[in-house]
């Protein structure tokens, strides 16, 4: 089937803690900040493998909140003191992590043509931050409280896809944006969406703070960041 023009589509909708939210800056910083107190020095690349470790168990909570039980878990493994208030310091983090430099501005550029739509295994709470730090440019947001469960659950991209047939569309209108092979492109390709990968981790190796796919999913659309994504659109537009 020919690859629909991005100009074709009605919706975008986007994975937001990887894609927009540099949430492995935000996890390294405080972590860097708790070693600084402690006198400890600290291996960033390190610090978000055994994150991602910790992460992904069978007794995980919704994320940030989970951060706590994560953080006493990698504690000990980086010399920090293993105290809940530090694992707390580290969910609470979360209220001010950073969007990557061009994230606001290509939301807003895409905005004008699209409804943006937010998707993300994040809390409701911290979601809220997120968008403010964005510039609030999303038409409609689905987050863990909404769905109820986590990408790559396609449970929760089922509740998407009744949410736009309610505006009288379809999962074919809709290009889903997102930087985790894990959560988002594989599945989105298997639910039969069109996707875009945004490989923020181009010039660095490894999967960082996100689990690694058992198997790499080659995307209809390939950008390496958001702002190279507003100038296709930008481009074919014209």
């Amino acid at each position: 089937m020919k690859l629909k023009s991005l100009p074709e589509f009605k919706y975008m909708t986007f994975d937001v803690v990887g894609t927009l939210i540099d949430f492995e800056s935000g996890l390294k910083d405080c972590l860097a900040g708790i070693a600084a107190e402690a006198g400890v020095d600290i291996d960033g690349e390190e610090a978000l493998t055994l994150y991602r470790a910790a992460r992904y168990s069978e007794d995980a909570d919704l994320f940030p909140d989970d951060l706590v039980r994560v953080y006493l878990q990698v504690a000990p493994k980086l010399g920090l003191p293993a105290d809940r208030s530090y694992g707390e310091r580290l969910r609470d983090s979360a209220r001010n992590w950073k969007g990557f430099a061009d994230s606001a501005d290509a939301l807003a550029r895409l905005a004008k043509d699209y409804r943006l739509i937010a998707m993300t295994n994040a809390r409701r709470w911290a979601f809220e931050c997120f968008a403010r730090e964005l510039g609030n440019p999303f038409y409609a947001a689905f987050t863990a409280d909404d769905t109820g469960t986590e990408k790559p659950d396609p449970a929760f991209f089922e509740k998407v896809f009744d949410f736009v047939a309610s505006e009288g569309n379809s999962k074919d209108d809709i290009l889903h944006v997102a930087q985790s092979q894990y959560h988002d492109i594989g599945i989105s390709r298997e639910l039969g969406m069109t996707n875009c990968w945004i490989e923020r981790r181009h010039a660095q190796k490894g999967y960082g703070g996100t689990i690694e796919p058992a198997e790499f999913t080659k995307p209809d659309y390939h950008f390496t960041s958001m702002v190279a994504l507003a100038d296709a659109v930008a481009q074919e537009r014209k």
